[in-house]
């Protein structure tokens, strides 16, 4: 089994064929789940292409992270699905969101 996927649409398909999926990889475009920018904090969503479950549990290969000026800053969550990825930028979102408003 592999651990490098692709999307096919927001499905993660396995590939074997490393140079298809470095190619793949290539477009940014390809990987992006979700982005905003709060007073100069991002919240990106992405997906890693890579499984990062490291043999325990589903393969985790969408990953949200916190750049920025932030209590939360670096702060990382991994998911499954497309739909866990989307689910868990919006909470993050609202995280930072609220976390910035304790901070004025």
């Amino acid at each position: 089994m592999t651990d490098k996927y692709i999307l096919k649409g927001k499905t993660p398909i396995p590939i074997s064929n490393t140079i298809a999926w470095g190619e793949w990889f290539e477009n940014g475009s390809n990987r992006r789940v979700a982005e905003d920018i709060v007073e100069g904090v991002r919240v990106s969503t992405v997906f890693l292409g890579l499984d990062h479950s490291f043999g325990e549990g589903p393969p985790l290969l969408f990953e949200t992270m916190v750049f920025g000026e932030s209590p939360l800053q670096e702060e990382c969550v991994r998911y499954a699905t497309w739909e866990e990825a989307e689910q868990g930028h919006k909470a993050m979102l609202e995280k930072v969101i609220a976390e910035l408003k304790e901070e004025e």
